[in-house]
């Protein structure tokens, strides 16, 4: 991959005016955009589900990035399918038989991804890494956005691109967390090649800009 993907996460737009401000973000450069599931049981916070999910996906026609942090993901995963999701991810600590949960997301026609926690070893991932079209590696806790990076996760980062590419598979690496224009080179180097933004993008003035700053700072 030549440049950084970027995903702004809906979670920091204007509600109230969501189809316009996820138009904008595409329009401004956006390649997906970003949207957090929160349930309140696996993370201390409740978002959105699959009817914002339709209305995400009405106002765009850029790929929809579903990341479920909630339990019991498999009992939601058509939902999600049906309201438009193109990836969806589940959190590999809230999945029992993990395996079998990647293999639903890809009965539904949807690109497969799996999300560990920033204290996860990526390990947890080795024996569904050939099935995952993404990774995804949380670098804040889940649950709120707008939080401080945490920088021990970059050698994750590296040890799961490492690992990814002795397999020659291509799966794609996504940072979700504290991504800004003076971090996005760390984490592009490291072989994150996704990366969500939501404060970063949505809390700019001037989102069009926020996206290029970060693509530029990257590659």
């Amino acid at each position: 991959m030549t440049r950084p993907m970027i995903a702004p996460s809906i979670l920091s737009a204007d509600f109230g005016r969501l189809a316009d401000e996820i138009a904008e973000v595409a329009d401004s450069g956006a390649d997906w955009i970003h949207v957090d599931v929160m349930d309140g049981r696996f993370v201390p916070n409740i978002t959105i589900g699959p009817l914002v999910t339709a209305a995400a996906r009405a106002a765009c026609v850029l790929p929809l990035d579903v990341h479920l942090m909630i339990v019991e993901p498999d009992r939601y995963l058509p939902d999600f399918r049906q309201a438009g999701a193109d990836w969806i991810s589940v959190h590999a600590e809230a999945c029992v038989h993990l395996h079998r949960t990647v293999q639903h997301i890809k009965e539904l026609g949807a690109r497969a991804g799996v999300a560990i926690n920033p204290h996860t070893h990526e390990s947890v991932l080795d024996y569904v890494l050939q099935d995952l079209d993404l990774v995804v590696i949380m670098t804040v806790n889940p649950g709120f956005g707008g939080q401080k990076l945490i920088d021990s996760v970059f050698p994750k980062v590296e040890r799961l691109r490492s690992r990814i590419d002795s397999l020659g598979l291509p799966t794609l690496i996504q940072a979700d967390g504290g991504v800004k224009p003076d971090n996005a080179h760390s984490f592009w180097s490291a072989g994150a090649h996704v990366l969500v933004s939501g404060s970063g993008v949505f809390g700019a003035r001037d989102r069009a800009a926020a996206i290029r700053a970060i693509k530029a700072a990257a590659s």
